[in-house]
């Protein structure tokens, strides 16, 4: 005796006009959803330099909701901080370096900047951009551009001083760090974080004052 088998009815295809597209969020499953979009950052800022970088077109490369950015990181600023692993958000740095006397300013600076760098996991992500500075075009682009829109031209604008000043007193701050810790020349290499903040803030408070 044969069984008939019951015919199994074909299942109409769904045109592409009618599926249901996935909207952009959390990808399932995903193990770091940061990390992606951290990587869609630094594309975008290399593309785009970090003035015309924007929120939502790091979210359309990371294929990912524009809120979810946020969910993760306060604003661009704190977006550009952690894809370059920067030490220090310039959203609480320069409201710190702006507190208190103006003429202080020169000291409140170079403490900060050298007091930052005396920590070893600090320095080595100092160092780093650094370093990368130094060889990668599109990432000397992206700091620049970053240093002079998010820190130097805000304390410019703040102390009402042209951008050529706040930029010497970082230049000269700069300079510090790599003969402190990159070419580590002594007796720069080793003197101590107060004997150098005593030295070198009435040269960088001369250059905010005019």
């Amino acid at each position: 005796m044969t069984t008939e088998v019951p015919e199994v009815p074909e299942v109409p295809e769904v045109p592409e006009s009618g599926r249901r597209t996935r909207r952009p969020g959390r990808r399932p499953g995903a193990a770091d959803t940061r990390g992606e979009i951290l990587a869609a950052a630094r594309r975008v800022f290399a593309e785009k330099g970090f003035d015309k970088a924007t929120i939502r077109g790091i979210a359309r490369e990371a294929g990912v909701d524009p809120a979810l950015l946020h969910h993760y990181f306060d604003n661009k600023e704190g977006m550009f901080v952690a894809a370059m692993e920067f030490p220090a958000d310039p959203s609480t740095v320069v409201p710190m370096l702006l507190a208190g006397p103006r003429e202080e300013i020169g000291e409140r600076i170079v403490r900060f900047i050298l007091t930052m760098t005396a920590d070893p996991a600090a320095r080595e992500r100092v160092l780093g951009v650094m370093r990368t500075a130094m060889v990668n075009e599109q990432a000397v682009g992206m700091i620049r551009e970053f240093f002079g829109t998010a820190i130097l031209g805000r304390v410019a604008e703040a102390l009402g001083v042209p951008p050529l000043r706040t930029e010497a007193a970082f230049a000269q701050m700069f300079g510090v760090v790599m003969i402190r810790y990159i070419l580590g020349m002594e007796p720069m290499a080793s003197v101590d974080v107060e004997e150098l903040v005593a030295l070198l803030a009435p040269t960088v408070q001369r250059y905010l004052d005019g």
